[in-house]
């Protein structure tokens, strides 16, 4: 049992947590789902997606860029999101070993 205590330190635990705190709205599990069908960067379709204001469906993004679930790229005026891979499937690992 310690070494499964220390397999996890306190930052994966945080990381952990934040990233489900990212994934605690139902339209950021949405927009996730929606990123991860495309499996590609996605621009202005996000807003059309939700029944949401654009600010509304920024802040969301906000939140899943700032846990990394997403990234963000600049292309031109619009910024195109899609799913970090990587650092999902670290969340999944995380989970699987709750």
């Amino acid at each position: 049992m310690k070494e499964l205590e220390n397999h996890h330190d306190s930052l994966d635990d945080d990381t952990f947590a934040a990233r489900c705190k990212a994934l605690g709205h139902p339209a950021r599990i949405k927009i996730l789902r929606h990123l991860l069908k495309k499996d590609q960067c996605i621009c202005g379709e996000l807003v059309d997606l939700l029944p949401l204001a654009q600010s509304t469906v920024s802040q969301h993004l906000k939140q899943l860029r700032e846990a990394g679930l997403i990234k963000g790229e600049v292309e031109g005026p619009a910024v195109c999101y899609c799913v970090d891979k990587i650092v999902l499937e670290e969340f999944k690992n995380m989970a699987a070993a709750l």
